[in-house]
């Protein structure tokens, strides 16, 4: 089942044309054989964040976003305040497992790690910290499996109808 899917950098310093994390993202949504239908890049300001995952959580068309920078402690690092007022749910297990993993190759430093995930009008939202090799565990060891309906005993994108009940 192919999944659309939005993707936001946000950084202070990069451009679309300069983004090797979103670039990565993309190219395994879409050999995963699912499709981007937004790509944006905003400065680490928690409302322009805010906004534009806020205008995608609207979108029926978008099941998914991934965002990646803004979640380190210091300066105007702000996606995990951007995102988590929108979420109807969160997915706590996401940002355990994530440090796990990260624990396996930064150490002590994945405890500075502010991923979250959770749900939203009944669309999957992934914060995830800017570095390829936190977007790169996050999509190849999480998220890739989870959005994949092969997936077992369980996967998310079984629960997505139901997500929209009410």
């Amino acid at each position: 089942m192919a999944l659309a899917i939005a993707l936001l950098t946000v950084s202070d310093s990069r451009t679309l044309a300069d983004d090797p994390s979103g670039d990565a993202l993309q190219g395994r949504l879409e050999r995963a054989g699912h499709r981007l239908v937004d790509r944006q890049l905003v400065p680490d300001d928690r409302y322009r964040i805010r906004a534009v995952v806020s205008t995608w959580i609207a979108d029926p068309a978008v099941q998914v976003v991934i965002s990646s920078g803004g979640t380190g402690l210091t300066g105007r690092d702000g996606s995990p305040e951007a995102v988590q007022p929108l979420l109807d749910k969160t997915i706590d297990g996401f940002g355990e497992l994530f440090r796990v993993l990260s624990f396996e190759t930064i150490g002590t430093s994945s405890l500075q790690s502010r991923c979250l995930a959770g749900v939203a009008n009944a669309t999957l939202i992934f914060v995830l910290p800017g570095s390829l090799d936190a977007v790169s565990t996050a999509w190849d060891r999480l998220i890739g499996a989870q959005l994949d309906p092969a997936t077992r005993p369980c996967n998310l994108v079984q629960l997505l109808p139901r997500l929209a009940e009410r």
